[in-house]
């Protein structure tokens, strides 16, 4: 593929996850249950991502259990033309508990994106940092457009043939 149009997909990739203030996050528990949810992001300068969740959720349990998770970003099905087809970037991320210090700044840009609430669940507890670094993903825009990446750039390298 010439580095263009890599450059080209590798814009329209960030842009698209760039367009959303939520992902979605499926994990697994130690015994392999699976479990999805969501949760408000940011970005950190690095452009992993951050999310601020509760220990009470079972995907937080999973992700100090086994550090890993799948992460999804997806059109809304009334702005897709082909509900089979909807454009969507799918991520497989590895997990880490972030120390105070590093997610200070991080809560800091999520209070001035996200408002009070995160004020409030900055005094809670149970509430926990984590930073989901991008291994390997893909980026669908449609019915034969579905294109490997990696990194947290969201570096495009091939189109899946499979």
């Amino acid at each position: 593929m010439p580095e263009q149009n890599a450059k080209v997909l590798q814009r329209q990739a960030r842009d698209f996850r760039d367009g959303f203030q939520t992902v979605l996050i499926a994990t697994a528990s130690a015994d392999g249950e699976p479990d999805i949810s969501y949760a408000p992001f940011v970005l950190d300068d690095s452009e992993a991502i951050c999310v601020f969740i509760s220990q009470l959720a079972p995907h937080t349990r999973n992700l100090l259990d086994s550090p890993r998770a799948s992460l999804m970003f997806i059109a809304p099905e009334q702005d897709s033309r082909n509900i089979f087809a909807r454009q969507r970037l799918i991520l497989q991320c590895a997990a880490g508990q972030m120390p105070d210090e590093e997610a200070e700044p991080i809560l800091q840009r999520m209070q001035e994106q996200f408002g009070r609430t995160v004020e409030l669940l900055r005094s809670l507890p149970d509430f926990h940092m984590f930073r989901l670094d991008v291994g390997s993903g893909c980026f669908i825009k449609g019915f034969g457009q579905a294109w490997s990446l990696e990194g947290n750039d969201l570096q495009i390298l091939t189109l899946r043939r499979n």
